[in-house]
């Protein structure tokens, strides 16, 4: 199995958030990116503001290595508005692949127009510029009967206003790797909320991200189902080797 074909490989930490200056970090996404096209990881998942620069740095190699970024991140609670404004200026700036981070705690309140409608603008506007949207739902933040329930919402929006054509285009992604947890709890994908969304995804792809972190479970993901794993070890799975921190 090629691992390597199905992974993102990630650093979304701010500068602010790893102590470091903006070139720094520019400098570790670059490195992150020339890591990727040389073990043929099939894409890298970066923060927006740095989408620019690193894909002029694939194209100067003349790599397929895709660029993705989040949306919305971490916690998902902006407008919808806001979240259409900074996923424009990142498809203008050479993104591939955008991950939005779902308003769960506007499904947690129940408030299920605004979260329909956030899902809707934003895959509309991804499927216009032949994008990929993904659809983080925090599945730390949810119970298991909420996971089922919020992947299964997504996955009907989806069937009801795109055509099963752009339906490969739309995927329902379990985490953002950040969400705080408390009692020793995986604030990442397990194995049991993996199968939970693969179970109720319908026609949508299923990424997992977070908690990741040897082959083994790679594989065994993948033969689970899922298309595409999030991970800030990409290089350390691909040798066979166990990553050292979750996302």
């Amino acid at each position: 199995m090629n691992i390597a074909q199905y992974l993102d490989s990630t650093y979304l930490k701010t500068p602010a958030q790893a102590g470091i200056s903006e070139s720094e970090t520019l400098q570790k996404d670059k490195d992150l990116t020339q890591e990727a096209i040389d073990n043929g990881i099939f894409a890298v998942m970066i923060r927006p503001d740095y989408v620019s620069e690193i894909k002029k740095y694939i194209q100067e190699r003349n790599s397929n290595v895709v660029v993705g970024t989040v949306i919305g991140f971490h916690e998902g609670t902006c407008s919808v508005e806001e979240k259409l404004t900074e996923a424009s200026k990142a498809i203008r700036d050479g993104a591939d692949e955008l991950d939005f981070v779902i308003n769960y705690n506007a499904y947690l309140k129940g408030d299920l127009e605004l979260v329909e409608r956030e899902f809707v603008q934003c895959t509309q506007l991804c499927i216009q510029h032949h994008k990929i949207a993904k659809w983080i739902i925090e599945i730390a933040a949810l119970n298991d009967g909420q996971i089922a329930d919020l992947t299964k919402r997504i996955s009907r929006w989806a069937e009801e206003n795109f055509p099963e054509s752009n339906l490969s285009d739309i995927f329902v992604k379990s985490s953002t790797g950040f969400y705080e947890t408390t009692g020793g709890k995986p604030n990442g994908a397990t194995f049991e909320g993996i199968k939970i969304m693969l179970d109720h995804a319908g026609k949508l792809s299923v990424k997992a991200a977070g908690g990741v972190r040897t082959p083994e479970d790679a594989k065994k993901m993948i033969d689970m189902g899922v298309k595409r794993i999030g991970t800030s070890s990409a290089l350390a799975l691909i040798k066979n080797q166990s990553a050292s921190e979750g996302y």
